[in-house]
């Protein structure tokens, strides 16, 4: 049985004075940028912007310096990462791939593969999509069908990935694939593939959200031909390797502050016209958000202690998400202001309108409530 470890983590004099740095950086290349599109946080996608935070060394911070790295500490990367959602910079075009892509190749990939990609990774040139979800499989990701089968050259593929962000502006994708079905062991056979998106065989297919927005994509693969040399890791080490990769993802501080804008614009409106309410609100939003980056920073600590705070990583990504979600409902509720999505309708009306349509997704990206409660309860040993 294991027990969560939160130890309290202080981040060393380095990643303070690097603070500093980014800020300067970010308040230069961000000053024309409108409130209500800060609230898009991460999502927002912007190929220039990202060249620009890898010529000043701050993608793949902590990785070797020959795949152009910088040997950085995790705790120097998470007050960038930091500094960067709560600016509400658009790191999208290298988001992706910093946080796992990356990764997923330093610990799995062959040497031609590190040597291949990572560069242009750090360099901020290179966009990667996450190839997980299927039409069929919901949340139980064991249960995906498309299948990869041997041919010349490599493997030919066939199925559908769903819910792909950004495979529409992304190069390429890692996707896990059914490379064997192995009867009543769902989690064998699976193996994961560098996709070149442009290649032949794959389409590409927009889904429109409720708001209009265009974020998430189809996936169509028909006799798409992967070379062999593309497979990440052993034919049939894919579970392994994507749940570590969902580790990744799970744990970081856009774990708490996809909401953040708003909790500034409600600062902002309360000061004008303080009351009671007002101050109890932003006072309990503000208590959560610095628990939640306490919890967050202490799994960057255990990171780069080198453990594998996998469980802490859920837990973070579960409590993370709820806060997020709980923001909009509650600044709706306190100020009876009605979310308004578009331009001109007042800062705290524009934030709010984005995040309600985006809130609910939340829950979803990085793995669902449920599966997230399902990995903590096996990790306490409660099933």
């Amino acid at each position: 049985m294991h027990a969560f470890r939160f130890d309290l983590t202080d981040l060393p004099p380095a990643a303070e004075a690097l603070r500093a740095e980014v800020r300067d950086f970010l308040r230069a290349e961000l000053k024309d940028r409108r409130r209500a599109e800060r609230a898009d946080s991460w999502g927002g996608f912007d190929p220039a912007f990202s060249r620009k935070v890898g010529a000043r060394g701050w993608i793949g911070m902590t990785w070797p310096t020959r795949y152009g790295g910088h040997e950085r500490s995790f705790l120097e990367r998470y007050v960038v990462l930091e500094e960067m959602l709560a600016a509400g910079a658009p790191v999208g075009a290298h988001w992706v791939a910093d946080r796992q892509s990356g990764p997923l190749l330093l610990r799995y990939g062959t040497e031609a593969q590190r040597e291949r990609f990572l560069p242009a990774i750090t360099r901020g040139e290179l966009a990667f999509a996450i190839g997980m979800s299927e039409p069929d499989s919901g949340s139980d990701l064991a249960s995906i069908r498309t299948r990869a089968e041997r041919a010349d050259g490599g493997y030919r593929v066939n199925g559908t990935k769903v819910w792909t962000s950004n495979a529409h502006r992304a190069q390429y994708l890692i996707a896990l694939f059914r490379t064997q079905v192995v009867p009543d062991k769902k989690h064998e056979g699976l193996s994961q593939f560098l996709v070149d998106l442009a290649a032949p065989g794959i389409t590409i297919r927009p889904i429109i959200d409720l708001g209009g927005a265009h974020h998430f994509n189809e996936v169509v693969f028909e006799d798409a031909l992967i070379p062999e040399d593309l497979r990440v890791g052993g034919e049939g080490d894919g579970w392994k390797q994507v749940t570590t990769e969902l580790a990744f993802e799970r744990s970081g501080p856009e774990r708490y502050l996809s909401s953040f804008a708003l909790l500034l614009e409600l600062v902002r409106r309360e000061a004008e016209r303080p009351s009671e309410r007002g101050t109890v609100a932003v006072g309990r939003l503000v208590a959560h958000l610095a628990t939640l980056r306490q919890m967050s920073l202490s799994v960057a600590g255990m990171l780069e202690a080198g453990l594998n705070p996998n469980l802490e990583a859920a837990l973070v990504k579960d409590v993370g998400t709820a806060f997020e979600q709980e923001t909009p409902e509650g600044v709706h509720a306190l100020l009876d202001v009605e979310p308004e999505p578009g331009a001109g309708r007042g800062d705290l009306e524009e934030v709010l309108g984005y995040l309600v349509q985006r809130a609910p997704s939340f829950s979803l990206r990085g793995g669902t409530r449920e599966i997230l409660r399902g990995i903590i309860a096996r990790g306490l040993g409660l099933r």
